[in-house]
């Protein structure tokens, strides 16, 4: 699809909450669901305003069950942006769950959802980019239009190092996330958007992939981008521009991750000090986000995913892949 003389590239923002970063680091004190929604979702949605963007939040539903949040979320779509699903309990090793339990997951966030921003989700993206076949067999049944949640890189296994590293976690608790950011073989997936072949499914399911740089299958999504810039803000700056001249000679359309620790600083949330870059105060971190996202718009007409996946779509000839998958012990 093109618009304006440039394709069509869709950018989104996992909405992951200080107590699912605490929760994920093995830290005390994520049960009471401690929040910064009232802090980064105005200032996201401002930002994105000043540059009239419109994008797609993927919302945590155990957020969207807490009255504390509803302002913050109900903004989100006054504002005229997507809400997709992202979990009810935002745990990594969704892949897992019994098939009862993504039902749960999904319906749940749904139904939340739903009641505060008056959108039903139609995407989904899996926490820690967890998928596992089930997962896209209720995402069809119920309805969905397109899944989020490859991440088609070799470097997985490398960030699951050094999660471990820096985290608390027990050896049970690392066990049940042996799979967190994906295996080697992910880095074999396409990055280009295709159909799941899924019995009973008769369109298949969009797949969106989290875009990596095409022919070197490294990250380019924004946390990515400042854990560069720590070292060198040129080179970071550089690197994106690359990966989005290699995304137009390839035709490859990508989609763009966000999160809200690329616009909050240790100054925020002293909390994630561990996270990669929350050495940046949150003013830095929103001049590097603005830079990357003008880039983007210079190679790419910038879409919510929604519209991203209805123009994929209409497309002729996209490829249909089967799921595969580990088999899990």
């Amino acid at each position: 699809m093109q618009t304006h003389s440039k394709p069509v590239a869709s950018l989104s923002l996992d909405l992951d909450n200080l107590w699912s970063y605490m929760k994920t680091h093995g830290d005390p004190g994520w049960e009471v669901f401690p929040s910064y929604l009232d802090i980064v979702v105005p200032r996201v949605l401002d930002f994105l305003k000043e540059r009239d963007l419109k994008i797609t939040f993927f919302v945590v539903g155990q957020d969207a069950a807490l009255e504390k949040n509803h302002a913050a979320l109900k903004s989100l779509a006054e504002y005229g942006h997507e809400i997709g699903n992202h979990s009810f309990n935002h745990e990594p090793w969704l892949h897992l769950y019994t098939e009862q339990q993504i039902e749960s997951e999904l319906s749940s966030t749904e139904e939340h959802i739903q009641r505060i921003t008056g959108q039903k989700p139609v995407g989904f993206r899996g926490p820690g980019y967890s998928l596992s076949l089930s997962v896209l067999q209720i995402l069809s049944q119920r309805g969905y239009q397109y899944d989020a949640s490859t991440l088609p890189t070799f470097l997985g296994p490398l960030a699951r190092a050094y999660y471990f590293m820096t985290t608390k976690l027990s050896p049970e608790e690392k066990k049940s996330r042996k799979l967190l950011f994906g295996q080697w073989r992910d880095g074999l997936r396409p990055i280009r958007q295709y159909r799941w072949r899924i019995d009973g499914c008769s369109d298949g399911l969009v797949e969106i992939p989290v875009t990596t740089m095409p022919i070197f299958r490294i990250p380019f999504h924004v946390s990515y981008i400042l854990y560069i810039h720590r070292f060198s803000p040129m080179l970071a700056r550089l690197y994106f521009r690359i990966a989005m001249i290699l995304c137009r000679l390839t035709r490859t359309q990508p989609s763009l991750l966000l999160h809200p620790l690329d616009f909050l600083g240790g100054d925020d949330v002293k909390e994630l000090a561990f996270f990669p870059a929350m050495n940046l105060h949150g003013e830095e971190k929103v001049k590097l986000v603005s830079d990357i996202l003008r880039i983007y718009s210079e190679y790419f007409t910038i879409v919510p995913m929604r519209h991203h996946a209805r123009a994929l779509s209409e497309e002729k000839g996209m490829p249909t892949i089967e799921p595969k998958f580990r088999a899990l012990a």
